[in-house]
């Protein structure tokens, strides 16, 4: 008999794994509980996990995405959605994909009443996360999540969670005013996937982005019909000689005009000749003082990947802290950030206190062994007793040459980072420059994300050119100051309240953050940089990755990361929060839980002044080289 699970969460995710296999109507479906993104990968389901307490908020969420998931799985047909589906990476894509989901869900709220109220506490927990309750203007909410969720409202007569009511409504106006009565016609199509989604392809074309639907499917398949009608059998036909008439016919010109065509041919074919190499090479030579004929080449806007593109950078900010809040706005969220996190700073101080103790150890002092003379070796009498012919060891005390050193803590300030593990990541960024400060260590911290949701001035400018392809990055960069490496701490200790203030955390563009970052540590005078990532996910703007390839902004985190670690000006290392890093990172290491990181920070700083390689190398969760 196997031993029963401690776990008193066990019982309630067996049972939701066996409910959501029933639901999904797939026996064979594996159900996993995880801290990664929940979602479906072939016959593998991965929901959030729960915690040992199975808080309201970590259950209702687990059944709201299952239920969503399951729904996805029983009514959705992969065949039907490719061959309706726009081209990916479009943001008629991401409006197809959305709506498909809400038919999805509405089919469920129809036939399971059950569900609908799962799939609300799903609906309010992601809304909530990307500030949906704070936007104030079109602009900034996603048009996709807008239609997923008034489609949703429409076929289940449901009212929404208040935070997706709000950017429901912020687009509303402008869905009905382009589709009219369309949606009206919902419920007679929700059990037809093919025929909702040649309905999801109008309603995308009547909001603007038809040109992004690629070639429309029946109309293909109609014209490949008719041409097979078209085409005469060979065997019937004995004038045919199965062979393409198209050289011939090219070649049935009139006498004029080839005769014409082939004089200007032999003229040009001589006056080039006639012309020499020497002709050339003197057309090739610029006069002296003269200017080149074309401008040089622009400077390319990364040095990782000279073909990485931004539409428009003139409405990107690289700002202080204190700029973006009145100070006593400030001093108000640092208490808030300091109420909050009280039990936490007393372990995060004590792990500080650590640190500290074994910088100053290695900057004051280090031991030489085996020396024929000095202060006897202790730790070495014991192989002298066992072996009397042995010599006696003694170690003798040095100084050691401590390096100069600057550490830059790069957090990530997008929209998933809201609530504790930005609150957590602020405090030990806190007590860390503290204590490196006391250590002559000097400390800067930085914050990215963007200006906006979706977009924001870029992408306004990229609408009003008329939409060029492949535009590159499209979103005002966000690039924050929070303490420079030469401000003091006790100066700048009320900004890293500012990671508090609501409508601050949106999306995250790491790349030219790490770029960024790395731009200034290589102009500091000091000997030794140490550049600390701390992120809880991939490279994710929703406006850059809708009309750009969808490995656009990972592409050049990759780029930007081999350009570091080639150069070795800057020595790198990330922790990922619920994120696995180390796909993305040489030195990296990942933890689950939140309240994990003030220890993952301090190791892996104190593992980058220990003196033994092998213990560096253990504590970085990488082999010796």
């Amino acid at each position: 008999m196997s031993k029963p699970s401690d776990n008193p969460a066990d019982p309630f995710k067996k049972a939701l794994a066996e409910a959501t296999k029933v639901m999904a109507h797939d026996p064979e479906l594996a159900v996993t509980y995880t801290v990664d993104p929940s979602g479906l990968s072939g016959d593998q389901m991965r929901l959030p996990q729960i915690s040992r307490r199975m808080t309201r908020d970590e259950v209702m969420l687990a059944r709201g995405t299952a239920d969503s998931l399951a729904l996805h799985r029983r009514y959705h047909s992969d065949q039907t959605f490719n061959r309706y589906a726009p081209p990916g990476g479009s943001m008629a894509r991401q409006l197809f994909e959305s709506l498909e989901v809400a038919r999805c869900e509405a089919m469920g709220a129809r036939d399971m009443p059950g569900t609908a109220v799962n799939i609300d506490a799903k609906i309010e927990n992601e809304a909530l996360g990307r500030n949906f309750d704070k936007i104030t203007d079109a602009a900034d909410a996603p048009l996709d999540m807008a239609a997923n969720y008034l489609v949703r409202h429409l076929a289940t007569g449901r009212d929404l969670p208040p935070a997706a009511d709000n950017v429901m409504n912020l687009w509303r106006g402008f869905i009905e005013q382009n589709t009219g009565d369309m949606l009206n016609n919902l419920d007679g199509m929700l059990s037809d996937q093919a025929k909702f989604s040649k309905f999801a392809r109008q309603i995308i074309e009547e909001l603007g982005y038809g040109d992004q639907l690629g070639d429309d499917p029946d109309e293909l398949e109609e014209d490949q019909n008719d041409e097979a009608e078209e085409q005469p059998d060979e065997e019937d036909d004995p004038d045919s000689t199965g062979e393409d008439q198209s050289d011939d016919e090219d070649n049935e010109a009139t006498p004029e005009s080839t005769q014409e065509d082939q004089q200007d041919s032999s003229e040009a074919q001589v006056t080039m000749d006639d012309m020499s190499d020497d002709d050339f090479a003197e057309e090739a030579e610029m006069p002296d003082g003269e200017a080149p004929l074309e401008p040089p080449a622009p400077q390319p806007i990364s040095d990782a990947d000279p073909d990485y593109q931004v539409f428009n950078t003139e409405f990107d900010e690289e700002i202080m802290a204190e700029d973006l809040a009145e100070q006593a706005e400030l001093e108000r969220l640092r208490a808030y950030l300091d109420q909050q996190l009280e039990p936490l700073k007393g372990a995060v101080s004590r792990l500080a206190n650590k640190l500290q103790r074994r910088l100053q150890a290695q900057q004051n002092r280090s031991w030489s062994f085996d020396q024929e003379e000095g202060i006897l070796d202790a730790g070495r009498l014991a192989r002298v007793v066992a072996n009397p012919t042995t010599p006696l060891s003694f170690k003798v005390e040095q100084d050691t040459e401590f390096r100069d050193t600057v550490v830059t803590l790069l957090l990530d300030n997008s929209g998933s980072m809201r609530g504790r593990p930005i609150s957590i990541a602020a405090i030990c960024a806190d007590v860390l420059a503290r204590t490196l400060e006391r250590c002559n260590v000097k400390v800067e911290i930085l914050g990215f994300t963007t200006r906006a949701w979706k977009g924001g001035q870029s992408r306004e400018q990229w609408l009003a050119d008329g939409r060029p392809q492949q535009p590159g990055r499209l979103n005002d960069l966000r690039h924050i100051i929070y303490k420079s490496a030469d401000a003091p701490w006790r100066r700048t200790r009320p900004n890293l309240g500012l990671m508090m203030k609501e409508g601050l955390l949106k999306e995250n563009i790491d790349g030219e953050a790490l770029e960024w970052a790395h731009r200034r540590m290589v102009g500091r005078p000091e000997a030794r940089k140490i550049l600390m990532v701390i992120s809880d996910g991939a490279p994710v703007d929703d406006s850059t990755l809708s009309v750009n390839p969808a490995n656009y902004l990972e592409k050049h985190l990759r780029d930007v990361i081999a350009m570091v670690e080639k150069r070795k000006l800057v020595e790198l290392l990330a922790i990922g929060i619920g994120h696995d890093v180390t796909r993305y990172y040489e030195r990296a290491v990942t933890i689950t839980d939140v309240e994990q990181l003030a220890g993952a920070m301090t190791e892996q700083l104190a593992s980058l002044f220990d003196s033994d390689p092998r213990a560096r190398a253990r504590v970085m969760g990488i082999g010796r080289r």
